[in-house]
């Protein structure tokens, strides 16, 4: 019994250690919506919740009657999250490494362990940016870093967030990889102490707040690679109405890849393919910006090609879920402990099982997430 409870402190300090290494690695978890996270029912694969998307409401005159108006039916939308990422980072540790914890140093392999678990929590948020449920706005040249000469592709995003009625404020962040960073921190915007009021940030390193956005950096920032062919044509000989979200297309020698971004000649704005597009259909959102006129049936698409997907995102733009695991357990051959950290609220499970003449420690950790508003994130390439 004595070293069950002495193995089992052992698995919550483990635990609480690796959570205090977990917030330094960690950037997009820590942004986006989590509210969600109440409205699961069963912490286990699979269990789904849909957030809601209000639908638009339009006004009308009002006019005085002794019989009054019906209500005009409204259809909310809602995006499912389920739980279906379930991942685990398991290793050996040796007598060694419980003699390490006991005196309060972390062994070099949990260290690993949660960087492996945590990275690949961040990670999958990323692929949900910039995939065929992605993000359409767009600023920057692909293949630049920005703001080598100055922050005007922050300016610009700023803008298309506006136009497309992204709120622009605390709750928005700019995510940028080292290289962007590396950039902006050296304009005037941000090392100048003086005009951003804020003493100290550039010194130190950071971003701090921009133009009202907050800056962070992130080196989990992911490249988008777009398809292999980046010029095609509209072929439809008839007029194509705003809100179009399905064209005919030639002269794609293969299919644009979910998640690229595209313009069109005489089109406003920048749109996102989605799955299900083909050498001949292109599937996108949001819809067509400007009608086309019959006679405008052979414009001009371009594809952005690859490049860094820095973000200017609003937190309501994706929801996040993490399940809390078994909260403790002691067996005979297993030991469990979770522990939810305080400041980021994500919450990771330590388990100790006993194999054939080893002992297998594993970190894992139960989530989902999905975009929920497109609107709200903007891209910056680099």
């Amino acid at each position: 019994m004595a070293g069950a409870m002495v193995t089992t402190n052992i698995v919550q300090t483990l635990v609480a250690m690796g959570l205090s290494a977990l917030r330094e690695r960690v950037v997009l978890p820590r942004i986006v919506n989590r509210d969600v996270e109440g409205d699961i029912v069963g912490q286990r694969l699979g269990a789904t919740v849909n957030v809601a998307v209000p639908a638009s409401v339009a006004t009308r005159v009002v006019a005085p009657d002794v019989v009054p108006p019906s209500v005009p039916a409204v259809t909310p939308t809602s995006v499912p999250v389920a739980l279906n990422q379930w991942y685990e980072s398991p290793f050996a540790m040796d007598d060694k490494g419980l003699a390490q914890v006991q005196r309060g140093i972390i062994p070099m392999q949990v260290s690993e362990a949660i960087k492996s678990l945590t990275n690949q929590i961040d990670s999958y948020l990323w692929s949900l940016t910039h995939g065929a449920n992605g993000f359409y706005g767009y600023v920057g040249t692909a293949g630049s870093t920005p703001f080598a000469a100055d922050p005007d592709d922050l300016a610009q995003a700023i803008r298309v967030a506006e136009e497309q009625l992204m709120p622009t404020d605390e709750d928005t962040f700019l995510i940028v990889n080292p290289a962007a960073k590396a950039n902006l921190i050296q304009q005037k915007i941000v090392s100048s102490a003086s005009e951003r009021g804020q003493q100290g940030s550039a010194i130190r390193g950071t971003i701090g707040e921009v133009y009202g956005v907050t800056g962070v950096m992130s080196q989990n920032v992911p490249t988008h690679t777009a398809g292999t062919d980046l010029v095609g044509a509209i072929n439809d000989a008839g007029a194509i109405a705003a809100g179009v979200k399905t064209l005919t297309v030639d002269g794609f020698s293969a299919a644009p890849a979910a998640g690229d971004i595209f313009t069109i000649a005489g089109v406003t704005g920048t749109y996102v393919v989605t799955s299900g597009t083909t050498t001949t259909t292109l599937n996108f959102e949001p819809g067509l910006q400007t009608a086309l006129a019959t006679g405008d049936s052979n414009e001009v698409i371009t594809i952005e090609a690859s490049h860094v997907s820095n973000l200017l995102i609003q937190r309501n733009a994706m929801a996040f879920a993490m399940a809390p695991l078994i909260d403790q357990m002691v067996t005979g051959r297993e030991m469990m402990a979770t522990a939810i950290d305080p400041n980021s609220g994500l919450s990771l499970r330590l388990e100790v099982s006993r194999q054939h003449r080893q002992t297998q420690w594993a970190f894992d950790a139960l989530w989902g997430a999905a975009v929920v508003r497109r609107e709200l994130g903007v891209r910056i390439a680099g």
